[in-house]
């Protein structure tokens, strides 16, 4: 049954790569693979959902990308993951909320990061792109997490009344 759940997490991310979706915009994905770390948040010890999201952008990075596609990805991965930590634990904010930050905060520190390395502040005029974009991702991916966090509870409802 655990082999069941890593392949299927190894799915999402795997689609994610290989099965690109243009929104129209240079570098704006998805973010389908960060399904699993809003969701982890809320459902999982934090450790074990930031060994998660290192490890899946490693991996990804190693597979499908280079170095430099694993500096940003760590850089978004990380302070994203820090920030939703932090807002799940005010009250006030629902998952979708949390989830919005995620995004947001994942696109400003892989465009700072980016920033740094090309060493160019013009990429800055791209943030209000992505920050549109973060918005709308994190929403998507938050009203997911939701959906998906009442089923599991659903079911270990039933299961447990068994």
């Amino acid at each position: 049954r655990d082999t069941d759940r890593s392949r299927g997490l190894g799915d999402v991310y795997k689609r994610q790569v290989l099965i690109p979706i243009n929104l129209g915009v240079p570098g704006i994905k998805l973010g389908i693979a960060n399904l699993v770390v809003v969701v982890g948040l809320f459902f999982l010890p934090a450790g074990e959902v930031l060994m998660i999201s290192v490890a899946r952008i490693l991996l990804m990075g190693y597979l499908f990308g280079n170095g430099m596609s694993i500096l940003y990805s760590l850089a978004g991965g990380l302070l994203s993951f820090l920030v939703m930590f932090l807002l799940k634990h005010i009250k006030g904010f629902s998952i979708t909320g949390v989830s919005i930050a995620g995004g947001v905060t994942h696109n400003v520190a892989q465009i700072c990061v980016a920033a740094l390395v090309v060493q160019n502040r013009k990429l800055f005029y791209y943030l209000p792109a992505l920050l549109v974009a973060g918005v709308i991702t994190g929403m998507l991916i938050g009203i997911l997490s939701d959906r998906i966090l009442s089923a599991v509870k659903r079911e270990g409802r039933k299961s447990s009344s068994r």
